[in-house]
């Protein structure tokens, strides 16, 4: 079982780290021009995570269907289900477009977006949006391929998106002087680059993809059974982006040098969510296969070993954070009074994987066994609890009590998931073989 994980997280792991890796380089350059640059690419890359976030269940959901539908030995199940989530993604694609000045309207109301830099947000906004339909296309495909536990693809792609995208960033900031609008310039050529790799090795499957049957992708129950996963998903993620957008308006109101400090400090979290969801891709793909196919040992064994591999790979982000830290946070800025301002703030990023990899890991378990509604109740509740709990600690002004309500908001998804699991969820497949 350890190969197989391993298999395809490494993959994952490698592609995903190479996500931060992309927004580090936009950080970089933008914290090299001023810290206003700073905050306002990071505001601006929040908005789009707050926006294409919402839509990661056309990700998750394809993977936990083709997963199952692969552990079926169902081909047409598999096309029928590619077909489906491609499709849904251009209609929201095309709807973004159409409607993109209410939505940044509303998106910069919302997160107290403040007027020194609202320009420049909706410079970067107004370019980076027609990437949508590329985007929300390769959020389909790569998890049609994690469902056929396929994750070298997906890294190939990944890779391929995120070289010509910090090339060309680079080049029109450095040698264009395109400022901001460069960095968002060269996000949507890489990601219609990346999409066109991806229909060609697609090919790959062909003898998987079946005749394409209206009456097949209209089928009403299939069609309701995948929309009402993708719903639910959606609504869980809805909540968990509107934790990190309350948390970057909270701090937006303490003023620029707050916010660029959790523009950093996010980059800090993004490095461990991504490494940890290489091994929470590994179980909704593993997860998916073994619920598909009825295997309860293995079932239990995928989700045991994801555990193991997701605590270990916590305590080698705290390690590294411990002793690299403050390295690591000369990376992005070379403005003095920034680091000083960040240093303080360099224990959180230790806690950051502990307080989060149990969340991290159910995620990907839930996903595949397309428990997608009992996913969707523990971000509820634990969204709930943070707020209440950021505004009883409000009054004492601390960014140290902040980011303590925000690390809670993350372990106590992690618990109330893991009593769900074994309260709920377990009972579907305790009569499998």
């Amino acid at each position: 079982m350890n190969k197989e994980i391993l298999k395809l997280a490494i993959p994952n792991i490698i592609s995903n780290i190479s996500v931060p890796l992309l927004s580090t380089v936009d950080t970089a350059l933008m914290g090299h021009e001023s810290s206003l640059h700073l905050a306002s690419v990071g505001i601006a890359a929040m908005v789009f995570n707050l926006i294409y976030w919402n839509f990661g269940f056309l990700r998750m959901g394809t993977t936990g269907l083709s997963a199952q539908a692969y552990g079926q030995n169902d081909n047409t199940k598999l096309t029928n289900t590619l077909v489906r989530a491609l499709f849904l993604s251009l209609i929201i694609s095309f709807l973004l477009i159409i409607f993109q000045t209410p939505i940044i309207k509303i998106v910069a109301y919302f997160m107290n977006i403040d007027q020194n830099y609202y320009l420049l947000v909706v410079q970067y906004f107004e370019i980076r949006i027609f990437a949508a339909p590329a985007t929300l296309s390769l959020y389909v495909l790569f998890g049609w391929f994690f469902g056929l536990q396929n994750a070298i693809i997906p890294l190939i792609i990944t890779l391929f998106v995120n070289i010509i995208n910090i090339v060309l960033s680079y080049y029109f900031v450095k040698e264009l002087n395109l400022g901001i609008q460069g960095v968002a310039y060269g996000t949507v050529i890489a990601q219609y680059g990346g999409v066109f790799l991806a229909f060609i090795l697609l090919f790959r499957y062909k003898n998987r993809l079946q005749s394409i049957k209206k009456e097949d992708i209209l089928n009403k129950n299939s069609l309701m059974k995948f929309l009402n996963i993708n719903k639910d998903i959606f609504i869980r993620t809805i909540a968990l982006t509107f934790a990190f957008a309350f948390f970057y308006a909270q701090n937006a109101k303490e003023g620029e040098m707050a916010l660029a400090i959790t523009v950093i400090l996010f980059q800090f979290l993004s490095w461990i969510s991504f490494g940890i969801d290489g091994f929470a891709y590994a179980a909704e793909s593993l997860v998916g296969k073994y619920f598909g196919a009825r295997d309860r040992k293995k079932l239990y064994q995928a989700i045991r070993y994801s555990f193991y591999w997701g605590f270990l790979l916590a305590v080698f982000y705290a390690f590294v954070y411990y002793f690299a830290g403050e390295w690591i946070l000369k990376l992005y800025t070379n403005k003095n009074d920034l680091i000083e301002a960040t240093k303080p703030y360099l224990f959180w990023t230790i806690m950051m994987g502990f307080a989060g990899f149990v969340a991290f890991v159910w995620d990907g378990v839930f996903i595949g066994l397309t428990a997608s509604k009992e996913m969707r109740d523990s971000v509820l509740i634990s969204l709930v609890i943070f707020i209440a709990v950021f505004y009883i600690l409000q009054p004492f002004g601390s960014l140290h009590l902040y980011w303590f309500s925000f690390l809670l908001f993350l372990f106590v998804r992690g618990v109330l998931q893991s009593w769900i699991f074994y309260r709920k969820i377990k009972k579907k497949f305790e009569l499998f073989s």
